[in-house]
C-alpha cells in the first residue's frame, strides 16, 4: 500500500463533496517504489499517483505535503499530473516540503503553509562514477535539470530566473512567512493576516537527514555485504574441494 492516500469527504447540506490527498515520505521513481513498500517506509511514486488522481477529474482537491523530497523526475511526473488536473488544486504544507517535494508544491493553484512548516530549495544532487569526461558530462546534465526546476519555481513565484538560481545555489530554507514573501506560498494556515517577515534561521544540512533514504541505503548495503559473504564462502568451499 502507498503512503499517500485520497480521502473523500461526502457532501452535506452545507458543504460540497471534497477530496483530500496526503503525500508523505520520499518522492521515488516507479521502479524503486516496491523496495520502499517491502521495508514499510513511506514513499510516493508518479504512475500509481496519476492513476488514482484520474478518478477525481473535475473535483477540487486539497493536497497535504509532508516530505523531505527525493527524485526530481518522479516529482516532475506528480507536478505535471496536478497541473493537468481538471479542478482547483490547493496545496497545504504540513511540516516540510523540501527539495523535490517543494517542486510538487508549486503545482498548487493556492499554496498554504502551516506556521510550523519549512520549505527548502537547492541545486539538484547526484552521485557519479567515471573518468573526467564522464564527470563533466554529469555536471552539464545537472545544469539542465536545474533549469527545469527553475521553470517551476519561476512560474509560481514570478521571481526572475537569476534570483531563483541564486536561492538554489544558497540552499535556501524558508519559514512560512518567508515563503509567502518570496512567492513560494500564498498564505499561512490558521491565520487571518500574515505576520511580519523576518529572515529564516539557518539550518545545517548535516543536522537534518532523510531517515527513509538512509534506511534504504543501509538496507541495500547490508544485503550487498551478505551476498558478498556468501560468494566468499562459496569460493572458499570450492577451493577446499580442489
Amino acid at each position: 500500500m502507498p503512503f499517500w492516500k485520497f480521502i473523500v469527504n461526502q457532501a452535506t447540506e452545507t458543504e460540497p463533496e471534497s477530496v483530500e490527498l496526503r503525500i508523505e515520505g520520499d518522492i521515488v521513481d516507479d521502479d524503486e517504489a516496491w523496495l520502499y513498500e517491502w521495508f514499510g517506509m513511506p514513499s510516493t511514486s508518479p504512475n500509481a499517483f496519476k492513476e488514482e488522481l484520474s478518478q477525481y477529474k473535475g473535483k477540487d482537491i486539497t493536497v497535504w505535503i509532508d516530505s523531505y523530497g527525493g527524485s526530481v523526475f518522479a516529482a516532475a511526473g506528480i507536478y505535471n499530473a496536478l497541473k493537468e488536473h481538471d479542478g482547483k488544486v490547493t496545496v497545504k504544507i504540513d511540516s516540510k516540503a523540501m527539495s523535490s517535494a517543494s517542486v510538487i508544491a508549486m503545482a498548487g493553484d493556492e499554496v498554504l503553509m502551516s506556521p510550523m512548516a519549512v520549505m527548502m530549495i537547492h541545486n539538484p544532487l547526484t552521485t557519479a562514477y567515471g573518468n573526467m569526461h564522464d564527470l563533466r558530462k554529469v555536471a552539464d546534465i545537472l545544469d539542465t535539470v536545474k533549469e527545469s526546476i527553475v521553470n517551476a519555481y519561476a512560474l509560481k513565484t514570478g521571481r526572475s530566473r537569476s534570483k531563483i538560481s541564486q536561492m538554489m545555489d544558497d540552499e535556501t530554507w524558508m519559514s512560512a512567512n518567508v515563503a509567502v514573501k518570496e512567492g513560494f506560498a500564498d498564505g499561512i494556515l490558521y491565520q487571518d493576516n500574515n505576520p511580519e517577515v523576518s529572515d529564516v534561521a539557518a539550518f545545517s544540512r548535516l543536522a537534518i537527514v532523510n531517515s527513509a533514504s538512509q534506511s534504504i541505503r543501509s538496507a541495500v548495503e547490508l544485503l550487498t555485504k551478505q551476498q558478498l559473504q556468501k560468494e566468499k564462502e562459496k569460493l572458499l568451499l570450492e577451493l577446499d574441494l580442489i
